[in-house]
């Protein structure tokens, strides 16, 4: 499977954004995704991910502000952001995994998309 992430961009602080990450292939619904992120100088930190049973987990950080979803006619996942903040500026990254459950280990993921530039700044 091909990911394909997009939608990132500038927003100034408490904006909202949404940003998508498409796939290609056949057997999208076979595969959990997540979006990951990583600032510069750290490391790679899982945000979110929406399960093949479609059930979804956040990290703390990101509750009640960003939301994951899947629309499976189209093959795409989606990550709206609400309430951004000058700490969520980073490169967002959507993954694939066949594993089953809310996995959260990036290596756990064999397939990445290239990702998109999320900024919030004043």
């Amino acid at each position: 499977v091909q990911l394909q992430a997009s939608g990132g961009g500038l927003v100034q602080p408490g904006a909202s954004l949404r940003i998508s990450c498409a796939s290609s292939g056949r057997t999208f619904s076979g595969y959990g995704i997540g979006w990951f992120r990583q600032a510069p100088g750290k490391e790679r930190e899982f945000v979110a991910v929406i399960s093949r049973g479609g059930g979804a987990v956040h990290t703390d950080s990101v509750k009640g502000r960003f939301t994951i979803s899947r629309d499976s006619a189209k093959k795409t996942v989606y990550l709206q952001m609400n309430s951004l903040k000058p700490e969520d500026t980073a490169v967002y990254y959507c993954a694939a995994t066949t594993d089953y459950g809310f996995i959260r280990a990036p290596g756990s993921y064999e397939y990445w998309g290239q990702g998109t530039q999320v900024t919030v700044s004043s």
